[in-house]
């Protein structure tokens, strides 16, 4: 009985590394000896997983990395405090162009996006490309999906160049938590708005007798959640005490995250996914001297009146401002581009939780959901990686996440499945730093990981001698979560 390819198959999971190149003219095609090698090591990770009609795998393109560049991440109101998104993205596209000679090219698209956008910022991404030194013909566009948005650019970008609609494309995000959108007051707005539509001098005046001095406190935006009222760290309080996850536990996982950063940072991990901007040569969070002593000094910063407060500004992710882009291609363009892949997007899954109803799920546990679809349709066990890459929004939630998957009764009446997931090996989860060390641009974060994990893959085949595969997970604000498949 033959298989239909599933529904995220725009990405190639459901065929071997290997044969989606023959879908681009075959290895004869391939110019390039290391880009040779990357596709044989790839093929020789995939095993079969079904069995797939040859008429179905035409057209179906191998997504390749070619590599990341960012801006260094910096804490609200520091180095940053005056730019905008659109300065931000342009650094960071630049970034990447400079890094692979694309000057004045015509790209099939950029996709970026960010989540506090001013009304002004109608088109980042557009702005942004045409300040990064693209052809100005390189079409941009917008998206936004809370903090998993350059993730999910990529995975459209993705899902473009493996139906074959486009050859190569950057994907990225941007944030500024500095220049956040003040706007007016809905009273004044309403007012201004009458004003606008009085067709007589006189109905103008009467309008402009409702002005109350209270109409000019501006709205500043927030992050909490529309349907709760509650901060994503108020919601990340209730998912730790449910899990009963200790403040001793987020503090070590916090730890682990600045020190991964700073060891990455000091072997050069970076050096070529990070470009100097403003007086900043890196992340400006990342602590070079935190200490377990340290962080349990700290108060708690959500739960501040029960006593049973466990998160804090140190095992929290930092408001940041930044942005990071990545080049993803087929292989035939970076065969004839000269550029050898670090890795491939193969696969990704979305989910989202009912976070409000009467029996609400974790604001931030979508991921949990979306793993077990990801790795049925693989033909993997979570234990079936070399690396994990999982977004510290919290270490609390990364820790709840984890709890889930190796939770047997969570996973038989949650998740449906017939046997816990299982636990990972935390020496291979984010070896480079996470999100609490690294800081957390909502929009950029994505971005940044996927470049990251994708140079870790081209590090470890290179030592190892074989290809690797990596889990990627992403929660995100509105009950929303996102994970996918790396290899090469």
């Amino acid at each position: 009985m033959e298989t239909l390819i599933p529904r995220a198959q725009g990405l190639g999971g459901a065929t071997r590394m290997g044969e989606t190149e023959s879908a681009e003219g075959g290895q004869s095609g391939l110019r390039n000896r290391d880009l040779q090698k990357w596709v044989l090591a790839s093929a020789a990770l995939r095993k079969p997983r079904v069995q797939v009609r040859s008429d179905q795998v035409k057209g179906v393109h191998r997504v390749a990395i070619l590599g990341g560049m960012r801006i260094p991440f910096a804490r609200q109101n520091t180095n940053y405090a005056d730019a905008s998104n659109i300065d931000m993205l342009a650094a960071a596209l630049r970034g990447v162009v400079d890094r692979f000679g694309l000057q004045g090219q015509a790209l099939g698209e950029v996709v970026a996006g960010a989540v506090l956008k001013h009304a002004r910022d109608t088109n980042i991404s557009r702005e942004a490309a045409l300040s990064s030194g693209l052809a100005a013909q390189t079409p941009a566009y917008d998206v936004q999906q809370a903090c998993a948005t350059s993730l999910e650019t990529a995975i459209i970008v993705g899902n473009k160049i493996a139906l074959g609609q486009i050859e190569v494309g950057i994907a990225g995000g941007v944030d500024s938590a500095s220049d956040v959108p003040a706007a007016l007051s809905e009273a004044l707005r309403h007012l201004i708005l009458r004003f606008n539509r009085s067709r007589s001098p006189v109905e103008r005046l009467r309008v402009l007798t409702g002005l109350r001095p209270s109409m000019f406190i501006p709205s500043v935006p927030n992050v909490n959640e529309a349907r709760t009222g509650l901060s994503m760290g108020a919601h990340c309080e209730l998912m730790v005490k449910q899990w009963s996850i200790s403040r001793s536990a987020q503090d070590e996982l916090a730890l682990a995250s600045h020190r991964n950063g700073v060891r990455a940072y000091e072997r050069g991990f970076y050096r070529d996914l990070v470009a100097p901007w403003r007086g900043l040569e890196r992340d400006n969070n990342l602590r070079t001297d935190t200490s377990m002593k340290k962080l349990a000094s700290l108060r708690p910063a959500f739960d501040t009146t029960s006593g049973r407060g466990t998160l804090t500004a140190g095992n929290s992710t930092p408001l940041t401002d930044g942005a990071a882009a990545v080049l993803l291609a087929s292989g035939m363009w970076a065969s004839g581009h000269g550029q050898v892949p670090q890795a491939g997007l193969v696969e990704a899954e979305t989910a989202a939780v009912d976070f409000f109803g009467p029996d609400p799920a974790g604001l931030l546990m979508a991921p949990v959901y979306a793993l077990p679809c990801l790795l049925a349709r693989n033909g993997l066990t979570l234990q079936d990686f070399d690396f994990y890459e999982i977004h510290e929004a919290f270490a609390g939630q990364v820790l709840c996440n984890l709890a889930a998957w190796e939770s047997a009764d969570y996973c038989r009446s949650r998740l449906g499945l017939d046997a816990p997931l299982g636990s990972i090996d935390r020496d291979r989860l984010n070896v480079n730093g996470g999100s609490v060390g690294l800081g957390h641009p909502f929009a950029a974060t994505g971005a940044r990981i996927l470049a990251g994990a994708a140079k870790q893959l081209a590090e470890h085949r290179a030592q190892a001698g074989r290809a690797g595969r990596t889990l990627l997970s992403m929660c995100a604000a509105g009950g929303l979560g996102v994970v996918a498949i790396l290899e090469g």
